[in-house]
């Protein structure tokens, strides 16, 4: 009888520690979702002022997506790669300062992690009048951004023509 007391109070007690562990997981569990919904936003928020400063062609704006440490690849058609900040703002720079041309960008998709994530863009670049007539190009923009001290930075864009007007 005492025995059998034993195993029924062994097994109550083995009994709320696993439902004490299973509520301790699925708390877990819920943050983490929070946690990564917060995140995603976090990082659309960033790729989007990003998308938004070249649209607008605001220099600063743009500068202030970009990685502190100066980490930076950015890939176009028919170039060689630019490795870093200082460039890739040169490079915009430059391309900002040329008139009529305008951009519309659209996320495609995303795919965030914890300090890493990744997004598809697409791009409509169109000028009114090149060589006499209206020029558009149509380019898939891929975006790497990199969680730094709680920040989403952009730290590759890498963009290939699709579609655009014969020269």
């Amino acid at each position: 009888m005492k025995q059998a007391i034993h195993s029924k109070i062994l097994l109550l007690v083995f009994f709320l520690l696993t439902c004490g562990s299973f509520a301790q997981q699925q708390k877990n569990s819920q943050e983490s979702i929070v946690s990564q919904n917060q995140n995603e936003v976090l990082f659309t928020a960033v790729l989007t002022k990003h998308l938004n400063a070249v649209t607008t062609k605001n220099l600063e704006a743009l500068k202030a997506t970009l990685s502190p440490n100066g980490a930076m690849e950015l890939i176009q058609p028919s170039s060689e790669i630019v490795y870093s900040v200082d460039g890739f703002i040169k490079f915009h720079e430059d391309w900002f300062k040329m008139p009529n041309w305008t951009v519309s960008t659209k996320i495609l998709s995303t795919d965030v992690g914890d300090t890493i994530g990744v997004a598809t863009t697409e791009f409509m670049y169109k000028e009114p009048e090149r060589n006499g007539k209206p020029y558009f190009n149509r380019l898939i923009v891929s975006y790497t951004l990199e969680k730094t001290n709680g920040n989403w930075y952009v730290i590759k864009d890498h963009a290939s023509s699709v579609e655009k007007t014969e020269n």
